[in-house]
């Protein structure tokens, strides 16, 4: 009999990856997550997040933190989601200026699965306009699962 737990057997690695490029900015970031399903109907884990941005020589921003995220499946396509992130900003301006600050972010989101890809959109509850790193509440996504 092999008494082995199964955990990491069970586990779902994944999440988002990008990067942009033009002659006025450069945008890089990464975000793996780890997901354990805890039923057919329920995900839950965690998330790690970095990225970087530069724009014209003038302005960088360094963005990292990490992330509680939840699952629910209805139905076997649609994905609820709720996802808890804590991010560090470290900006520096070319004039010796620094912007150091947390966020916080809720979002709430829905996406359409199909097979080991989600494809949605997510709203942050916490969203302040005058204090955030996300440009809109509103931030369509697409998660990758293996």
């Amino acid at each position: 009999m092999d008494n082995r737990s199964t955990f990491w057997e069970n586990v779902r690695w994944g999440g988002t990856a990008g990067a942009n490029f033009s002659n006025t900015f450069t945008t890089l970031s990464v975000s793996p997550q780890a997901v354990y399903p805890l039923n057919e109907y329920f995900s839950t884990g965690v998330g790690l997040q970095y990225s970087y941005f530069e724009r014209n020589n003038r302005f960088t921003s360094h963005l990292y933190g990490g992330s509680l995220v939840n699952f629910f499946h209805p139905v076997p396509n649609l994905q609820i989601s709720a996802e808890l992130e804590q991010l560090r900003v470290n900006n520096r301006f070319f004039d010796g200026a620094r912007d150091d600050f947390w966020n916080t972010a809720l979002f709430l989101g829905l996406g359409y699965r199909q097979s080991n890809i989600i494809v949605g959109i997510r709203y942050n509850v916490l969203f302040d306009e005058n204090r955030n790193v996300y440009p809109e509440a509103w931030l369509p996504f697409v998660r990758v699962f293996f």
